[in-house]
């Protein structure tokens, strides 16, 4: 599987029960949302551009670490440490490797202030009836990719996340119930080897 593209790809949520007809969420409920989301836990499915279907377990500390712990039989592991995205694959021939952080869209949830009501970093937003669908991008740099963020109301809760990366490819990510306000341990977001890791710049 491409890592790099898993992240700049979509992240889908379960589907639930939801009211016929539910009002568009505004920007600022959207960003006052992510931004009281500190930590939280979970299972996730990932659906990759190809079709196949990978699970594991995503594990979020705001700002600026996530850590994706995927289930046999890839055994892989994402994590961001707040400045680098360190992907590790045991099926590689490349060993180890990792991105900066504030090249893929992930930043944009990631951030320890989130404000989607900034110029040029909202380039859709939408409601189905049943959901709001913000589309965002970082404003200086769009060439690094889009984040389609889904939500419901009531309260709101991010449901999906589809991530765009720069040839137009996209993976979902199902995430199951997540537990939120939990202790996490700094530890989760070290990367492993990340001093002998190759960065893409």
């Amino acid at each position: 599987m491409n890592r790099m593209r898993f992240l700049m790809v979509p992240v889908l949520w379960a589907a639930m029960a939801l009211p016929a007809a539910a009002e568009k969420l505004s920007l600022p409920e959207i960003s006052n949302y992510l931004n009281g989301l500190r930590t939280a836990q979970g299972a996730f499915t990932q659906i990759n551009e190809d079709g196949t279907i990978s699970t594991g377990r995503i594990l979020i500390k705001r700002p600026g670490r996530v850590r994706f712990e995927y289930d046999p039989p890839e055994e892989a592991l994402v994590v961001a440490d707040g400045d680098t995205v360190g992907v590790i694959d045991p099926r590689s021939n490349d060993g180890p490797v990792g991105y900066p952080l504030n090249r893929t869209p992930l930043k944009i949830i990631l951030a320890r202030n989130v404000d989607l009501t900034r110029e040029r970093m909202v380039v859709g937003h939408a409601s189905d009836g049943t959901s709001t669908t913000v589309r965002a991008q970082d404003p200086a740099n769009p060439e690094y990719g889009s984040i389609d963020l889904v939500f419901t109301g009531s309260p709101v809760e991010l449901r999906q996340w589809v991530i765009h990366d720069g040839s137009g490819s996209q993976t979902t990510v199902v995430l199951g119930d997540m537990e939120r306000d939990v202790r996490l341990n700094d530890e989760n977001f070290v990367i492993p080897g990340k001093e002998r890791m190759r960065v893409d710049r």
